[in-house]
């Protein structure tokens, strides 16, 4: 069974991906109480992430004329596993959203689940939300161009566009 961790004081979440556009690993990174935890996605998964992070600020009292600087993720120690699904909520007392990453587990032949999914959660500032989707941005803005005929990204070494043929 892989670890679950329940972060409370966040210092810092962002998002980072390693190697070269086409062949990146994306994962989320969370230095929390003294630790650092990073969890394998996929670039989806933290662009909706991002977007639906955005439009839960709406529920939280924040001053949104702040731009925040994107929180630059570092290269992990150790990817713990990668994520399955994500869940989202808000607490208005303490002005935090509530983030949960769950494990991706791969059913047996049977079907069943061999272990119980680990879980990562956190609670993050509005700030820190920011500063999410500012570096989402940024890792965006490097990725591989678009072909604008057929929309599939466009390797360095060229591309057979389908509509070409």
């Amino acid at each position: 069974m892989s670890e679950s961790h329940d972060l409370r004081d966040v210092g810092r979440f962002t998002v980072g991906a390693i190697g070269e556009p086409g062949r990146r690993v994306f994962y989320f990174q969370v230095f929390a109480d003294g630790v650092e935890v990073a969890v394998k996605c996929e670039k989806q998964q933290a662009q909706a992430l991002a977007e639906h992070l955005e439009r839960l600020l709406d529920d939280l009292p924040h001053d949104a004329a702040a731009a925040a600087s994107a929180a630059e993720a570092l290269p992990p120690t150790e990817l713990l596993w990668p994520v399955g699904s994500i869940s989202l909520g808000v607490d208005r007392d303490e002005r935090r959203l509530l983030v949960m990453f769950e494990e991706m587990v791969e059913p047996d032949d049977e079907g069943e689940l061999t272990a119980e999914p680990a879980q990562v959660r956190l609670r993050i500032s509005p700030q820190q939300v920011q500063a999410y989707v500012a570096q989402v941005e940024a890792l965006l803005a490097t990725s591989r161009p678009i072909c604008r005929l057929c929309d599939a990204p466009i390797d360095p070494s060229g591309h057979a566009c389908p509509r070409l043929n």
